[in-house]
């Protein structure tokens, strides 16, 4: 596993990583055009469970529209990417997430 450097200068090694082989096995809450948050386009935010358990986010990359303005103690690492979805597709999908 790669070692990540934090802006500290300090290596901290990753307790989890996300998994390339992993595939799509449900979608988590309601499409974006049962929300209407679309008109048919393909391209749209969703949020899908991985077979592994994981979430993949389907959304606006607005990482460098939030840089330098993040709360305190967070970070968006080299590799990652801070998206934007609308907030009644999260909660629609709140149904699909259980507690555990």
């Amino acid at each position: 596993m790669p070692k990540r450097v934090f802006a500290e200068g300090d290596p901290m090694p990753r307790l989890w990583e996300a998994d390339p082989a992993a595939s799509f096995k449900r979608r988590l809450g309601k499409s974006a055009l049962e929300l209407g948050a679309t008109e048919n386009d393909p391209t749209c935010p969703d949020v899908w469970e991985l077979d592994n358990g994981d979430v993949a986010v389907i959304g606006r990359d607005l990482t460098d529209s939030y840089e330098g303005r993040l709360p305190e103690g967070v970070d968006v690492g080299e590799d990652e990417r801070l998206v934007v979805i609308p907030g009644r597709m999260m909660r629609s999908a709140k149904v699909d997430i259980p507690d555990e």
